[in-house]
């Protein structure tokens, strides 16, 4: 195996190895504390109540924990610090594995410690009983982070543009590039709403980060690729425990970073690294763009015809409206994310 092969494989098997052995520690202090919802169900976004959503899922939210996103950023995190440490120890052994980097990332790993904190914040209120924080509130958040990232991409970087598989010319987008970039952010972000079966979240997440993980790698950013490769090793060691029966749900915690780190992750391997990371982002991240698209067309389809487009929204609650059992949405969802990172991949680096 290469030396450059190393830096990919070697802190996601770290980060699966620290996630795995985090996991019996948080899922003891998780269940010695009760930390779940106290109350099953949830409203729509119109306020009404989400009647066929909580009929299918009324045994599901209460008994099973929330935190699971800690297993994610915390390995993550361990793992960075671990590599660093031996690095600094033994710079001949360890140095080049080191991925904490100013010019890479240090704005993603920044991105994800505070959306995971936030979202922290707000699984605390939950389980407590309490209302989260409120939509508003945590739109605000994202924006106001994604506005910071945006503007050390703009005036730090000197990024503009977007560039687009088969075109040589990238789009140059001015100061339009900085509500684009939080516009992109905000839509990442919606489409958490993903974790919503089991293993469905852990699953998508995974295979979106470990396709730009191949995409920093073959740009020879190979600091993102490695903290890419850590993050889905992450997720792995999360997805073991969240397979069907779900030990513990993603979660605030986890969607909130995982969607700042992966925007920021998008536009570092595009111009900067000579790829496509955004253009293909939409297709590496399809299960999520469908779930922002299934909800906003519920919405305006409810507000023009009066009735549902459909049976419930997002798309994968849908199909189990339909009646397909919870592991197969989450089977064929993963294949889905496979296939369309196999293609992003492909794709942006023509």
């Amino acid at each position: 195996m290469t030396p450059d092969a190393l830096r990919l494989f070697v802190p996601a098997t770290i980060s699966f190895l620290i996630g795995i052995g985090l996991t019996p520690f948080l899922t003891h202090f998780l269940y010695k504390h009760r930390l779940w919802k106290p109350t099953s169900g949830k409203k729509a976004l119109d306020g009404s109540q989400a009647e066929t959503f909580n009929q299918l899922h009324k045994n599901r939210d209460t008994g099973v924990p929330r935190f699971g996103g800690v297993i994610v950023w915390g390995s993550v995190l361990l793992t960075a610090g671990l590599i660093s440490l031996l690095g600094f120890l033994s710079p001949s052994a360890f140095g080049e594995l080191s991925f904490i980097s100013r010019s890479q990332t240090w704005v993603p790993l920044a991105a994800l410690v505070v959306g995971a904190l936030v979202g922290l914040l707000d699984d605390t209120f939950e389980v407590q009983g309490r209302r989260g924080l409120p939509l508003r509130v945590r739109l605000v958040i994202i924006a106001t982070v994604s506005l910071l990232c945006a503007l050390w991409f703009y005036h730090k970087l000197g990024v503009s543009s977007v560039s687009f598989p088969f075109i040589t010319v990238p789009l140059q987008l001015g100061v339009w590039f900085v509500p684009f970039f939080m516009l992109t952010a905000m839509v990442l972000y919606a489409g958490g709403v993903i974790d919503g079966i089991d293993g469905l979240a852990g699953g998508v997440f995974c295979s979106i980060f470990a396709a730009y993980a191949g995409i920093a790698f073959f740009q020879q950013q190979l600091d993102i690729a490695a903290l890419s490769a850590a993050i889905a090793g992450g997720l792995l060691a999360f997805l073991w425990f969240n397979i069907p029966p779900a030990r513990f749900y993603l979660s605030e915690t986890g969607t909130m970073g995982l969607t700042l780190a992966l925007t920021n992750i998008a536009f570092l391997t595009d111009e900067l690294g000579g790829g496509r990371g955004v253009a293909v982002l939409p297709i590496i991240a399809l299960p999520l763009i469908v779930t922002v698209a299934s909800d906003v067309l519920q919405i305006c389809y409810k507000k023009i015809f009066g009735k549902k487009l459909f049976l419930i929204a997002p798309l994968h609650h849908h199909f189990e409206a339909l009646g397909w059992p919870p592991y197969k949405v989450t089977m064929r969802y993963w294949l889905v994310g496979v296939v369309c990172a196999i293609i992003g991949i492909s794709l942006a680096l023509v």
